[in-house]
């Protein structure tokens, strides 16, 4: 007998072949059978005559490092029809935890979380919790920088590399997927392209690499070939994080990066994530608001009531500049609105790009992105723009992510894969989450299952709790 009969949905498999109509049998959570299987017994009947039944959606770059261990009522990818999420991007990951007194952008890693003293204790954690999301975690390299260094503002020393080398060696061993990178960040800037790739050997050949560009504005080309050469000399499989073009002076070239990016492809494993959206976020920087059209603040420690307001406003009410203003509400965040929708619309077609939220949880006004982004791409840009064929966007959210990080037996639809698995509508599925209410659940997502186990029930959380620590070597268990 079947676990989970599925009937009458169209399947679309994640792997951007043309969808067809099928049932899907689920047996001790994976899948077990597809066809004509209306008179197969079951435990669980689920009709989807009208949806799409698609493989649960695999979220490239996230940093939910504290949120896949708390309960999952409020969990704002699982609506969203994710099953998988990879952490510890930018850099920053929850463990190694940053010690007292970090510099922003990981003081907010660790604010408020549980205290790992090493990698392994993070996975162990994530092993011994219920998940109610798949997580594969990587170590970011501005965490083992705070572990391993006293000062931040300059490369590290042989003695602080080989630190930092044995660390990610052991994160390795224990699991980890990767390694991570935030150049662009403080904690990081000092640090030299050799410094990555001596800290990186241990995963020479065999790992992979994700990184947030040193620069994402006028100095891209260069921060490109940076990343490039740390890819070619570790032989890693290289992931090019939320690629954007940032400020109007650099609007419309991603016809010129994303050439680069392709030709880099035919000598080396590279590809890319971005989200659907023309605004970034992060820390709140007074040498990024010149080239926003505006900035919203997301929070800020000395007034708070100014998350979710704009800058432009504040500094009106103030009597000063923007900058000025920026200046006087640090330490923060902010979302700059500082890209074009040519560039957005061009990197998300590319057959290259994987989609990643890029949301940051526990913020006082986080970005849109951290509740709508998969189903923006579903409903804007594959429905309402028809940028993407249907079929094209579910690939980038499934089977080319689940390639691209190693994560076989998910990302498709076939016998023998995981019952990772989201059913939408496709004539309503769109994001509600805006700038102003960022926190919107979005529509169109019916059904989601973990491992075969409803997490998601008619647009509704489950409470359900069947996810797991994907580490790397155990991925296909």
């Amino acid at each position: 007998m079947l676990d989970l009969l599925i009937e009458g949905g169209e399947v679309i498999d994640g792997s951007g072949a043309p969808r067809w109509r099928a049932d899907l049998g689920v047996r001790g959570g994976r899948i077990v059978a597809l066809g004509a299987l209306a008179g197969e017994p079951a435990h669980r009947r689920v009709h989807a005559a009208g949806l799409i039944v698609a493989p649960g959606f695999i979220d490239s770059h996230t940093h939910d490092d504290a949120l896949v261990l708390q309960h999952p009522s409020r969990q704002p990818k699982l609506l969203q029809g994710v099953t998988t999420v990879v952490t510890g991007n930018c850099g920053l990951s929850l463990a190694p935890t940053a010690p007292p007194g970090a510099p922003p952008p990981l003081d907010l890693m660790s604010a408020g979380q549980p205290h790992f003293a090493c990698f392994a204790d993070y996975l162990d954690a994530l092993d011994a919790a219920p998940l109610a999301i798949n997580t594969l975690a990587l170590v970011g390299h501005s965490s083992l920088r705070a572990a391993a260094m006293d000062s931040l503002d300059r490369p590290a020393t042989p003695v602080e590399v080989e630190r930092m080398r044995s660390a990610l060696a052991q994160a390795w061993q224990a699991g980890a997927a990767g390694l991570s990178t935030g150049l662009y960040y403080p904690p990081a800037r000092a640090a030299t392209a050799q410094e990555v790739i001596e800290v990186a050997r241990p995963l020479a050949g065999q790992g992979l690499i994700s990184m947030h560009l040193r620069d994402e504005g006028d100095a891209i080309d260069a921060a490109l070939a940076e990343a490039f050469a740390i890819g070619r000399a570790l032989d890693v499989q290289l992931v090019l994080s939320h690629h954007k073009l940032m400020g109007p002076a650099n609007h419309g070239r991603s016809l010129q990066t994303l050439a680069l990016i392709e030709a880099a492809s035919l000598q080396q494993r590279v590809c890319l994530d971005c989200y659907p959206y023309t605004a970034s976020s992060t820390m709140l920087l007074p040498s990024r608001v010149a080239a926003s059209k505006d900035v919203m603040i997301s929070w800020s420690k000395v007034a708070p009531g100014a998350a979710g307001r704009l800058l432009s406003e504040l500094a009106a009410e103030a009597g000063v500049a923007p900058v000025t203003m920026a200046e006087r509400l640090q330490p923060g965040g902010a979302i700059y609105f500082a890209m074009a929708d040519e560039d957005l619309e061009r990197i998300l077609q590319h057959p290259l790009a994987m989609i990643g939220s890029d949301g940051l949880p526990g913020e006082g006004h986080p970005h849109p992105r951290l509740w709508g982004s998969f189903p923006r791409v579903l409903g804007l840009y594959a429905r309402e723009r028809r940028l993407l064929t249907l079929e094209t966007a579910v690939h980038k959210m499934t089977g080319l992510t689940a390639r691209r990080f190693g994560l076989h037996g998910r990302g498709l639809i076939a016998a023998g894969q995981h019952a990772d698995l989201t059913l939408f509508d496709p004539a309503t599925v769109l994001d509600r989450a805006t700038y102003e209410q960022p926190e919107q659940a979005p529509i169109g997502i019916r059904w989601v299952f973990v491992a075969g186990v409803a997490a998601v029930e008619q647009g509704e959380g489950s409470g359900a709790r069947a996810g797991r620590l994907l580490r790397r070597g155990r991925v296909t268990q």
